[in-house]
């Protein structure tokens, strides 16, 4: 059984474009979100799922520096870039991740794709399983594991735009047809916003780094939240933004 983590990227963010090359101490962003998914032995290759704009050339270069594959497709079509590279790759289990969460927790990842692989070996029969159906950890620490067989359906079957802009929706609509699982965290952190997509999300995200990187560089979501607490204040830079809704 193959598992493939697939992270979508692009150059073309409206918030704040050329988001995923931008430097976090020594490294890109995704370099970062590829270094914390490379530290999950269960997972056997990782794939850069960028799109056939020429924009997206550095994404390939940097892919290639990093040792990993990557894969071209639709700019708007995400559903169909992953399933076309799940496809090439042979893949059986696939885990999404977005090359805009740096702050990506390997060990949350690692905890989740134990879970999916074990309760499915013991016949439970998973299809779906992520830790942001119903929030409770950190935006920016989202992960989300399918079967390459719940999405050939979803591609198959998915017909509405905001349906194959993005890649999940039609599997997280469709709780009749897949068996959805999610991790709940023991307390409620969905306050928190660790994702990139604004200045505001960079500046906060920066300064995690520049204050923890040199101690772990694969510091996780328990180190940055003593942080917070010891820095309260902090939070305060990007609490106003909004995350995009489906379809904007």
């Amino acid at each position: 059984m193959k598992t493939i983590t697939i992270i979508q990227a692009r150059m073309g963010s409206t918030r704040l474009p050329g988001k995923v090359m931008k430097r976090l101490c020594d490294q890109t962003v995704l370099a970062h979100v590829v270094t914390r998914v490379k530290a999950c032995s269960r997972i056997d290759e990782i794939i850069v799922a960028t799109t056939t704009s020429p924009h997206d050339n550095c994404l390939v270069e940097e892919a290639e520096k990093l040792g990993v594959k990557w894969f071209r497709g639709s700019q708007d079509n995400v559903l169909e870039r992953y399933y076309l590279a799940a496809k090439e790759h042979q893949a059986d289990t696939v885990i999404r991740v977005t090359s805009d969460c740096p702050l990506l927790d390997a060990e949350i990842l690692d905890q989740l794709l134990s879970y999916f692989q074990e309760e499915n070996s013991n016949g439970l029969n998973i299809d779906y399983l992520s830790n942001s159906l119903k929030r409770s950890f950190p935006r920016g620490l989202d992960v989300e594991i399918f079967t390459y067989s719940a999405l050939e359906l979803a591609y198959n079957s998915a017909t509405k735009d905001y349906e194959r802009e993005h890649v999940t929706p039609y599997i997280q609509e469709n709780p009749d047809i897949f068996s959805l699982h999610n991790l709940n965290n023991d307390d409620d952190l969905s306050y928190h916003r660790w994702t990139l997509d604004t200045p505001e999300d960079y500046e906060l995200i920066k300064i995690i780094y520049d204050n923890l990187y040199d101690k772990d560089p694969l510091f996780g979501m328990d180190s940055i939240l003593k942080f917070l607490g010891e820095n309260p204040d902090l939070i305060n830079i990007n609490a106003h933004i909004k995350q995009k809704q489906l379809g904007e």
